[in-house]
């Protein structure tokens, strides 16, 4: 009975419904469906701060009209996607302690924060994520993220102007956040071989820009009516996908009676085989079959020193400081900057800069789609990532100086910046990060994707940190100065994975070499020069 427990509930409903069990298929697509919707939600609730920061810090431009002639009554995409500025039915005076002199630096403070705890609770999470139940894990971060970001919204309805309030919040918010990049990622890597996994978790990774793109609407959609609803909203997704994580998520394909391809047991129903990824199906029953008494509570997790010693681990983790970095820096301030620049000769609202900043993420979907299946073809992670960094460098210098001349322009080249800025992102933080938690050197059944993960992605939520909290303060000198942080960035990112690109080039050169066809060739081969050499 003990066993049975550890199955899902909403599966168990499920099973006594139709009166049997699912195929190891089915369970593979409600694996990536749940962990998609799971990881949506989380990037969902972490945008709702961007989209607010020019309502709690307007910009100060002389007097402007605060007309709400000609407002849609309906928000984008139902109505209008651009609204003037002149049409904003906010208020210039801001909401204090965000509204002083100081409130651009203090809303950079509030960033990074949040990403100094994340990327700290972050080492914590993953080495916990491979020991303790990840289904469990996953919900209870879920849910305590939701409390923790709606309790910051709340601070308007409090009318509540205390700093130490909303930083407090984003800590707290930011600790409970750090439990779900690791358990997706290890989850995903327990349920997928490593054939296809560049092209698959590519195109799984889409939930990082879909839930930026859903966290900015629904934040713009309720803005009118106050910016704490901001928060509310997006926490209220976050909980509501926490329970379905609980009732629907199987960590391990052994937890509901499938082998893992470690494991043999004459009782598994079937097996994952990692070389083909084909889900091969035993002979035995669905319904009948006892479930084999491994699960995720059961294994042994590796340490933090031991994960960090994988090779690979420490050169992506580095290259991903400076791709966070960018990448972040886009997520919190891109919405702040098309308020604050002009574009084809007028600024934009609060809402139409948040909704036009969601085109970005449009991009990388489709730069994390693209980086997978390159990097499966190639059979090289870090030559795709370094290529993508480099790309990046000349697509933020294009946006930053013709990204004003219209908004046609402004868009094309925020998808190309969105496309090769988060293709290595997406690339490293999933398929990298699932291939070196299942890396050849680790042995017996200890498991580091949980812990790999952390690592890399912990480090890289330092520089997630670091990139907001610099531009709160670049900024104030002008967009240039953080246009060149970015870029600058972007060529320390490509440049890390320097070593392990020449390590790729060398040994695929090798492989589409001429080689002696077998052994007894090539020894004929050396007897006859050994013969026919000049003395």
């Amino acid at each position: 009975m003990g066993i049975m427990r550890r199955i899902p509930a909403g599966i168990l409903v499920i099973r006594s419904i139709r009166g049997k069990d699912w195929s190891l298929k089915t369970y593979r697509y409600l694996t990536l469906f749940v962990t998609f919707v799971a990881y949506t939600s989380y990037h969902a609730s972490r945008k709702p701060s961007s989209i607010v920061k020019s309502v709690l810090d307007p910009p100060r431009h002389g007097n402007q009209s605060n007309s709400n002639t000609n407002v849609p009554p309906w928000p984008w995409p139902m109505g209008d996607f651009f609204i003037p500025k002149m049409n904003d039915t906010y208020s210039d005076d801001g909401w204090a302690p965000f509204n002083g002199k100081d409130g651009t630096s203090k809303l950079g403070e509030i960033d990074v924060a949040f990403l100094a705890v994340y990327s700290l609770g972050m080492y914590v999470a993953g080495h916990l994520g491979d020991t303790l139940d990840l289904r469990l894990f996953l919900t209870t971060g879920m849910i305590g993220s939701g409390i923790f970001v709606a309790l910051f919204g709340m601070g308007y309805f409090w009318d509540v102007h205390h700093f130490w309030y909303f930083l407090g919040m984003q800590m707290v918010a930011g600790l409970f956040q750090a439990t779900g990049w690791p358990s997706v990622v290890a989850v995903i890597g327990n349920w997928f071989g490593k054939r296809r996994r560049g092209l698959i978790m590519g195109i799984w990774n889409a939930h990082t820009s879909v839930g930026n793109i859903s966290g900015s609407l629904l934040a713009a959609s309720v803005l009118d009516y106050g910016w704490g609803w901001c928060f509310i909203l997006p926490a209220a997704f976050i909980v509501a996908a926490g329970v379905m994580v609980f009732l629907f998520l199987a960590a391990y394909p052994e937890d509901v009676g499938f082998l893992d391809p470690s494991e043999s047991s004459p009782n598994a129903r079937g097996s994952i085989h990692d070389d083909n990824m084909m889900w091969e199906e035993g002979t035995s029953n669905d319904e009948e079959a006892p479930v084999p008494h491994i699960h995720s509570v059961n294994r042994r997790g590796v340490g933090f020193v031991g994960a960090c010693f994988i090779p690979g681990v420490i050169p992506f983790s580095l290259c991903l400081f400076f791709s966070k970095l960018v990448a972040y820096t886009f997520l919190f301030w891109l919405p702040f900057y098309l308020s604050q620049t002009e574009i084809g000769g007028e600024r934009l609202s609060v809402k139409s800069a948040g909704n036009l900043s969601t085109l970005f993420d449009v991009g990388g979907i489709f730069g994390g789609i693209l980086a997978g299946y390159i990097s499966d073809r190639l059979k090289a992670r870090a030559t795709t990532a370094a290529t993508f960094m480099y790309a990046a460098i000349p697509s933020m210098l294009l946006y930053r100086t013709y990204g004003n001349i219209s908004k046609t322009m402004n868009i094309i080249l925020m998808i190309i910046a969105g496309l090769f800025i988060n293709g290595p992102y997406a690339l490293i933080t999933t398929a990298v990060s699932a291939d070196l938690g299942t890396h050849s050197s680790l042995k017996g059944d200890s498991r580091a994707l949980a812990t790999v993960t952390a690592i890399i992605d912990g480090t890289g939520s330092i520089g997630a940190a670091l990139g907001p909290l610099l531009t709160g303060f670049l900024s104030t000198k002008g967009w240039d100065a953080v246009f060149a942080m970015l870029m600058i960035g972007a060529c320390i990112a490509g440049l890390l994975l320097t070593r392990l690109v020449c390590t790729e080039l060398t040994e695929r050169t090798a492989l589409t070499s001429p080689r002696p066809r077998n052994n007894v060739e090539g020894i004929l081969l050396f007897q006859l020069w050994d013969i026919y050499a000049p003395v």
